[in-house]
């Protein structure tokens, strides 16, 4: 059974989208990348920014409190464990270099179809 306090989270999640997963949920969303996406998407005790369920891709975006975080190599130590494949990107990356980070998705997804 799902937690309900995680969906509920996750829920709020979506409302509460930062620039860089506003961007990139424009180009995610739609199967606009060939594959259909979930932002804010439960798996487990986790929250994913953005996750691909069929080819067991997650898209992570970061800000600079994620530097070295401790935190986030357990959970994506986790996600892994449960057979998805963890791309993060910073969020600098994404409002600088959006075609780049795009071309990154693209690859996974590719490597994953």
């Amino acid at each position: 059974m799902r937690d309900k306090r995680l969906i509920a989270y996750a829920r709020e999640n979506r409302k509460k989208l930062t620039d860089a997963e506003r961007l990139i949920w424009r180009h995610l969303r739609y199967q606009q990348m060939g594959t259909r996406f979930r932002r804010q998407h439960p798996i487990g005790r986790y929250i994913a920014d953005f996750a691909a369920p069929s080819i067991g891709l997650v898209v992570e975006l970061d800000g600079s409190q994620h530097r070295g975080s401790s935190y986030d190599r357990r959970r994506d130590s986790y996600l892994r464990g449960q057979g998805w494949k963890v791309i993060r990107f910073w969020d600098w990356d994404v409002m600088g270099n959006t075609e780049g980070v795009l071309a990154g998705i693209a690859d996974a997804i590719e490597e994953l179809s």
